[in-house]
């Protein structure tokens, strides 16, 4: 018999050197994303690797059109695929589906009533909310349309709008007054919105409904733009978000995580 000398391999040895490439390849990615451009030795050095191993892992992104060189500079940079691949998300992304978790987090730890709530014809819909375990919880608000210029998400969302935006949805609505508390006032609003944009969140008390307090933070998607916003409102007699300790920034921090969900990254 015939001793059979001929090289095996190791099937976990191949599979762990793919998964290794992959890695590496998602590390040259994140790198391009970050910097805008680099070079092999760049990426070589700052991921621990010889040049040759850079260089192998950037011509194969090269072929698949996920990285470009610059014929000038001789530096990469992301391809034009990356776009085709990044655009093909937002048409999967379900904000509500996405927000869920945090909203029912928001709920476990303040008990409060939480919504999302989006634009659309001019208001400001809500379209998904996790309910406060109180009997006085606040009423079932999905579907409905609220008012910009009286709520805490509306005035999120027209804060992140352009002057011309609010210009035309604010004449086709205009400012009336739900309350004694209601902002009806065009130059009143516009300076409260300043504060909004600068202070990431917008606060309401009883402008809408006598008794109701609420407070937004603003959803964001792939491109930054605001898409919606998450609020928590209750009761003024025992909801002040101003006063609730770390209310404002666990509501900022669920705003963000929802907007991570949707593709959205500060820089």
């Amino acid at each position: 018999m015939v001793a059979d000398n001929s090289p095996h391999l190791d099937p976990d040895a191949a599979q762990h050197g793919g998964v290794q490439s992959v890695d590496r390849a998602i590390t040259v990615l994140e790198i391009l994303a970050r910097d805008g451009d680099a070079g092999v030795s760049e990426i070589a050095e700052e991921m621990g690797v010889h040049k040759s191993t850079a260089s192998r892992l950037l011509s194969a992104l090269d072929a698949r059109g996920m990285v470009q060189q610059n014929s000038e500079r001789g530096k990469y940079q992301l391809g034009f695929n990356i776009l085709r691949l990044a655009s093909a998300i937002p048409a999967r992304l379900s904000v509500v589906r996405e927000a869920r978790a945090d909203l029912e987090a928001l709920v476990a730890k303040f008990a409060e009533t939480v919504n999302l709530a989006v634009l659309r014809s001019n208001y400001a819909v809500n379209v998904d909310q996790a309910m406060g375990p109180s009997t006085l919880a606040t009423q079932d608000w999905i579907g409905g349309l609220t008012p910009l210029h009286a709520t805490s998400s509306g005035k999120v969302m027209l804060a992140a709008l352009s002057v011309e935006a609010r210009n035309r949805i604010l004449a086709e609505t205009g400012q009336p007054a739900f309350t004694a508390q209601t902002i009806t006032s065009r130059e009143d609003l516009e300076q409260q919105l300043l504060g909004i944009a600068k202070a990431g969140y917008a606060s309401v008390y009883a402008e809408l409904e006598p008794g109701l307090n609420a407070v937004a933070v603003p959803v964001h998607n792939h491109r930054g733009e605001v898409i919606g916003s998450v609020s928590i409102s209750g009761p003024a007699f025992r909801f002040d978000p101003e006063q609730i300790p770390g209310l404002l920034d666990e509501l900022k921090q669920a705003g963000q995580s929802i907007s991570a969900k949707m593709g959205y990254t500060a820089d």
